[in-house]
């Protein structure tokens, strides 16, 4: 099937790894087949805005039966390419920063932090969780060797910038930014931004305004 992803809104495609991990779960669990209602009640998303998604990738399902398990299984899998492993840089290995390489997606056989980078002397060399962390120099030479084309800046907020231009000088065409600064770069790199302060900020002003 030939999809133009130009087409498929943002907040459709941020959705999909939703979709896709509890259609995992329901795989392994055995269960053949489930209705946009019973995904609703999963993934905590009206089934009208799941149908629409869906339609967006063809007829992915029939009406009065639901849908295939393992069909949409296999279908976003290729779509998501969970078929490859994507090769991850993390680049700033303070709490936060080692958090996550002790997490290093352990639900996901697909994504791998292979290597993370510092500029502490004394983090240089360390190994964590079996990732090796290298000096910030010697990024555009493991560059070549990782083929890693993603970073993960967990960086003070006052060196974002800089380290986000490196990132970009030695080919980083996609950076997840867990720093509170708006960062600047070309056009050709995506940069999407998880603002935790933010979040817990927006979490409370609903909690309060909008009570349940």
């Amino acid at each position: 099937m030939n999809i133009d992803q130009q087409k498929i809104p943002q907040a459709t495609a941020k959705r999909l790894p939703l979709y896709y991990r509890f259609l995992e779960n329901l795989y392994h669990s055995g269960k053949q087949r489930v209705s946009s209602t019973e995904l609703s009640d999963a993934v905590k998303v009206d089934s009208a805005t799941i149908r629409r998604d869906f339609s967006y990738f063809g007829a992915l399902g029939k009406k009065g039966y639901g849908y295939n398990v393992q069909y949409l299984l296999s279908f976003f899998r290729k779509t998501l390419d969970q078929d490859e492993v994507t090769k991850v840089f993390l680049v700033g290995v303070g709490n936060l920063g080692t958090a996550l390489l002790k997490y290093n997606f352990t639900k996901s056989d697909n994504t791998q932090i292979v290597n993370a980078f510092d500029v502490n002397p004394d983090m240089i060399g360390q190994d964590i969780s079996g990732v090796e962390i290298y000096h910030m120099n010697d990024l555009p030479d493991v560059k070549k060797k990782r083929d890693a084309s993603i970073a993960i800046l967990t960086v003070p907020a006052p060196a974002a910038q800089e380290t986000a231009e490196q990132l970009v000088e030695a080919g980083i065409t996609g950076i997840l930014n867990f720093t509170p600064e708006r960062l600047t770069v070309p056009e050709t790199v995506r940069v999407h931004h998880i603002d935790l302060s933010v979040e817990l900020q927006t979490l409370v002003y609903f909690l309060k305004n909008y009570p349940l």
